[in-house]
């Protein structure tokens, strides 16, 4: 169960209310904080200041919680409300309705990419509208001869390029040489993945996100689903693989300080160990998978007992 640091004496009631209905929750779940984070798609120190009644908690945040914690969303409803109420009564207060500047959640981080997208497009778009006014000046109508003249001439010699091409597809016969005929044209290949083609908050794919944190990349949370899990005496043991990141890794929740979890693809590996501490569980870096049964986790209980125990792919 995670330690809980003493609430602020100084916490408006309706959000020390809340926030101690939130860590009851979390006590109940048996997971710890880092877990919590991870499975609804929120920061670990996100998470620090919601559940010690330092940020408002957005309402995705709630819902995302009820999900993982199994419990009812309409029975924190009432408490939430409260807890909004006394917030927005803070920033009335402190005349802003936000008391840390920090209210929004990642949902709130992901907009805020789209100016920044936005102000890259600029240049391009300045680069445009100076060759536009550098381009030459539409012929004047003082002279409509010579420029009926230029695209008579422009007509005939677009017509005698196709009617050379067209005789010199048909001189090519069709036999089995290779000379007369024009080499067909190299077949598409699909474009891998770049990070301008990903959904906004996801900042690697494939190779790119082999070692790499999935909570950090924007690969975890609801991009994520778990496709293989077992158990390692009381600890569940998962394979979470992200279709957009294309990678995979392996979770460990419910564990103890010092039992291992490794994730394997293709030979290579990633671990993690739980630390000491309020944390019942850990997660591994990334590895990239061409598929999501490509990746095997694998469990290591700090006592030794039942050696190592893998998820059956």
């Amino acid at each position: 169960m995670p330690g809980w640091k003493a609430l602020s004496d100084e916490l408006d009631p309706d959000v020390r209310a809340f926030a101690e209905r939130l860590r009851r929750l979390v006590d109940r779940s048996g997971l710890g904080v880092t877990a919590v984070a991870e499975r609804t798609g929120h920061d670990r120190s996100t998470w620090d200041a919601y559940l010690g009644g330092r940020r408002p908690v957005p309402r995705s945040a709630v819902a995302a919680l009820a999900e993982v914690t199994g419990t009812e969303p309409g029975d924190l409803a009432a408490e939430w409300e409260r807890a909004e109420r006394a917030w927005a009564r803070i920033g009335d207060r402190e005349g802003a309705p936000d008391p840390d500047g920090s209210r929004d959640d990642r949902t709130m981080q992901i907009r805020r990419l789209e100016p920044a997208q936005d102000s890259a497009q600029a240049p391009s778009q300045a680069t445009a509208r100076a060759a536009t006014a550098d381009s030459p000046a539409s012929p004047s109508p003082s002279r409509p001869r010579r420029t009926l003249l230029l695209y008579v001439t422009a007509a005939l010699g677009a017509l005698l390029v196709v009617t050379a091409a067209l005789l010199l597809v048909d001189l090519g016969g069709t036999g089995d040489g290779a000379d007369g005929r024009a080499a067909p044209p190299p077949s598409p290949t699909a474009p891998t993945a770049a990070p301008s083609t990903l959904p906004a908050g996801v900042k690697c794919a494939g190779p790119a996100c082999t070692g790499r944190d999935p909570e950090a990349m924007g690969c975890g949370g609801p991009l994520a689903t778990t496709v293989a899990r077992t158990r390692a005496g009381a600890a569940l043991v998962e394979v979470r693989h992200s279709e957009t990141c294309a990678a995979a890794w392996a979770r460990i929740s419910g564990a103890v300080p010092g039992d291992t979890v490794t994730v394997e693809v293709a030979g290579a590996t990633r671990r993690a160990s739980v630390p000491a501490g309020a944390d019942t569980g850990a997660y591994t870096p990334m590895l990239a998978v061409t598929a999501a049964t490509d990746a095997t986790a694998c469990a290591t209980l700090a006592d030794g007992a039942d050696g190592e125990v893998c998820t059956a792919n």
